[in-house]
């Protein structure tokens, strides 16, 4: 169960003047104490593989999100215009603001990416948006996979058994091994399933039956409902191009995960066949199921007033993809690491925001924003038609808020731990810290010719810290 914010206990309390009192005698620290480091290859201490977390996230019942499944409904990620549902994405945009209207802003943004790379723009020249477009090409993804994998019938053995936490703990292993930062899973019941699409992306209706195997047609995805489980998993973007939103630097790196993401999808199927098992996987972007409320469920991040999933070890800065597997695997709890309750306070995203695309409210609301956004949760809900309506203008996404939350930046000096240990057990300093973020000019980076002349590691990632616990 969650400790109560604001009551620490007495050795909460120790520990945070630990945090900080042991930083202010070093001139430089780790950001995470011998108790919850582990070294590299170090064995798991959970039987599920589970990481060893901060001591100030918390495993509990339910999620900081409230949910009504009562009023929680299957949502159509391509727009329906006979409901009028839908995601602003695709189709759903000319819906919502006329196909002309839309059809100017794409030009705009398509003649101001003309003209700021014909006059040297900072950020936005020729090599940015080269970059930008090198990630275009991507492997195909599928839904059921590849079926020319060897199973275990093809090689004349058993399939693999074992108990859910030791298959659980398994692909842990394989996902960390394939470049995933975090990995969950959720029991498929009469609630989650309402997290899965009624209708993909590309217009097949997604459907539940009691069926032997999963099939695919012209209209349809069946899905059996013996596939009991998903897994969640999070890949890191990196802080360093995130920092110069809104741009093709920052928005390269958002494609760069989706590209990683493809080879990451194909081999964890490939993984699953090759063991005896299936993994039903996105069809294509964004497809399968609404991904963040499932990381939430499997405790990788809390919802936030981006509406979007913020994690405590790596902030707004990943992207989340999912999977509906048939291998039995121990299933995780959601947390609070006192991500939602921060965010009641810091409000630093919606003021960042240049078009007022997030919410100023001081508290969630079960009131949807628009029919973009899906009922039966209390959350800010953000207006998706001006956010999609600036992307459109600008010619490449943004990002901005994601730059500007606390919660996305590097934690290697002192104060970020002292910080979301205080987030996460002191609401009443929740203000004092968002003007510390301020004080330091944490946010978006303004020389975006810089970014070029940086010496930065793999994929632009800082790697030297492991995720906590690992």
């Amino acid at each position: 169960m969650a400790v109560s914010r604001g009551k620490l206990s007495r050795r909460e309390a120790l520990r945070m003047a630990g945090v900080g009192g042991g930083a202010l005698a070093a001139t430089t620290v780790s950001s995470v104490t011998p108790a919850e480091a582990s070294p590299a290859g170090a064995r798991f201490t959970d039987p599920a593989g589970r990481p060893r977390r901060p001591w100030w996230v918390k495993t509990v019942d339910v999620p900081t999100v409230e949910i009504d499944w009562n009023k929680t409904e299957r949502f159509n990620e391509r727009y329906d215009p006979k409901t009028g549902k839908g995601t602003v994405r695709g189709g759903g945009l000319p819906a919502r603001i006329g196909a002309d209207a839309a059809r100017a802003l794409v030009k705009a943004g398509q003649d101001k990416a003309k003209q700021d790379a014909l006059n040297h723009v900072p950020g936005r020249s020729l090599r940015d948006l080269a970059l930008w477009g090198a990630h275009s090409t991507r492997p195909p993804q599928t839904f059921l996979g590849n079926p020319k994998v060897l199973t275990p019938d093809d090689r004349g053995i058993p399939k693999w058994t074992g108990t859910p936490e030791e298959a659980a703990k398994m692909l842990r292993v394989v996902m960390r091994h394939l470049g995933v930062a975090t990995v969950g899973f959720v029991k498929l019941d009469q609630n989650t399933r309402k997290l899965i699409y009624s209708v993909d992306p590309d217009g097949k209706e997604l459907i539940f039956a009691d069926v032997d195997a999963p099939l695919e047609s012209e209209t349809q995805r069946t899905i059996p409902t013996s596939y009991g489980f998903v897994m969640v998993w999070t890949l890191r973007m990196s802080e360093e191009t995130f920092k110069r939103a809104p741009s093709p630097i920052a928005a390269q790196t958002t494609h760069l995960i989706y590209a990683q993401n493809s080879l990451v999808q194909n081999q964890i199927q490939d993984f699953l066949r090759g063991i005896g098992y299936q993994g039903l996987g996105e069809a294509s972007f964004n497809a399968l199921g609404v991904a963040p409320a499932f990381a939430v469920l499997a405790g990788l991040g809390e919802l936030s007033r981006l509406n979007r999933l913020i994690t405590p070890e790596f902030g707004p800065l990943v992207r989340v993809y999912k999977m509906i597997i048939n291998l039995p695997v121990a299933v995780d709890k959601p947390i609070d690491a006192g991500i939602m309750e921060f965010c009641k306070h810091c409000k630093k995203c919606a003021q960042s925001c240049p078009v007022g695309a997030l919410s100023f409210a001081d508290e969630p609301t079960w009131e949807v924003k628009g029919t973009w956004n899906n009922p039966g949760h209390k959350a800010y809900f953000d207006d998706g038609v001006k956010c999609m309506s600036h992307w459109r203008a600008l010619a490449t996404n943004c990002g901005i808020c994601f730059a500007a939350c606390p919660f996305a930046k590097k934690d290697r000096a002192w104060i970020h731990e002292l910080v979301k240990a205080g987030v996460a057990s002191a609401p009443q300093l929740d203000g004092l810290f968002r003007r510390m973020d301020d004080a330091f000019g944490y946010g978006v980076e303004k020389d975006q010719e810089l970014w070029w002349d940086l010496d930065l590691p793999e994929f632009g990632r800082d790697s030297t810290t492991p995720v906590k616990g690992r």
